[in-house]
């Protein structure tokens, strides 16, 4: 998906967004895109993007770009790492506990890798702005971590520490545990895929709210989006139609998912061509999966064979689409907005 409107502005009034959707160890595809556009335009990503939104997995991979830690390091991450984050388990048993018990996974490997990658650091120490959304149980409501910017008066989250936004933004209902953050009061969040797991639009109403527009510093808007590998639309006809939670299993969360990035995609696509101020948007989605691909790829299926295939697949849709002068022109420049 490429929206391209050449609008002739300097370098210096031109505003970049980079979006990353989330998908649980299925991050490992989108590293692959971007430690790819790294060594193409030997770069870090944080030094070419004044902005940098992602949802759970993505907002692992946000949240690490925003402190020059190469993509390489977090691809590394979900390789060598995820068979312990998520250890496969009998499908029965795993339903009867997510159904009864509690989550499918807990979270202390993911939280013990988190703190080996971000240590103690904080929003305040990012290179670029951020937006991570998650959801806070605790109000009912979207909650979206973000860095302390002077254009919206913000001075809630500098202090939040990285590990637990991210944390907070990937903790997927029935999958991982509600996330409660101390310096919040208290305060308990889980993923913010519940409602952006494609969080482009985020980022577009963020820029557009502070940051380009008449009056404001820039004059041009960038968006780049990064999607994540999804089972081709629509299923099979189902023979059950009063389906249990056994019934839906992972579908439950998946189909909340797909259904959000998709409605995502179609308002930005909307917006970069309708809107008063048509805006640049490049969408670099998933590839599409055969049936028996399908199969194995999901959230949480950190078999070597999936695993294998996602690397893979992130590889070569990254040599596909760095090469376009649409990405290529992300690099040409370096960012404007400058945090650090």
């Amino acid at each position: 998906m490429v929206n391209s409107h050449r609008l002739s502005v300097p370098e210096s009034e031109v505003f970049k967004v980079l979006s990353i959707d989330g998908g649980g160890i299925k991050g490992l595809y989108s590293a692959r895109v971007l430690e790819h556009f790294e060594d193409r335009f030997n770069c870090h990503i944080s030094d070419y993007f004044d902005m940098i939104c992602g949802t759970s997995t993505g907002g692992l991979l946000a949240l690490a770009l925003s402190l020059n830690i190469p993509a390489s390091l977090m691809s590394n991450l979900y390789y060598r790492r995820g068979k312990q984050i998520f250890p496969q388990q009998n499908t029965f048993l795993s339903s009867l506990k997510q159904l009864f018990l509690k989550s499918k996974y807990d979270n202390r490997e993911l939280k013990r890798a988190l703190q080996e990658i971000f240590g103690e650091r904080t929003i305040s120490d990012s290179r670029c702005l951020l937006c991570i959304p998650a959801f806070s149980l605790t109000d009912g409501r979207p909650f979206i971590f973000k860095y302390d910017h002077a254009e919206g008066n913000l001075c809630r989250d500098g202090k939040t520490k990285y590990v637990d936004i991210a944390l907070a933004t990937s903790a997927a209902p029935a999958y991982l545990p509600i996330v409660a953050i101390d310096s919040y009061d208290g305060k308990q969040f889980i993923d913010g895929g519940i409602y952006a797991n494609n969080p482009t639009l985020v980022g577009v109403v963020e820029a557009l709210r502070y940051f380009v527009g008449t009056g404001k510093r820039f004059q041009k808007l960038m968006v780049m989006s990064v999607g994540s590998l999804e089972p081709n639309p629509g299923r099979r006809f189902l023979a059950k139609h009063n389906r249990s939670v056994i019934d839906w299993n992972k579908d439950l969360i998946s189909t909340f998912f797909e259904g959000q990035a998709y409605l995502t995609n179609y308002f930005v696509d909307t917006l970069a061509n309708y809107c008063d101020s048509p805006f640049d948007y490049v969408r670099i989605p998933g590839t599409q999966l055969a049936p028996v691909q399908a199969q194995i790829i999901n959230m949480d299926n950190t078999s070597s064979e999936a695993l294998k295939l996602m690397s893979q697949m992130g590889t070569d849709q990254a040599l596909f689409w760095g090469r376009k002068p649409e990405v290529t022109q992300f690099f040409s420049s370096r960012k404007q907005y400058i945090t650090k």
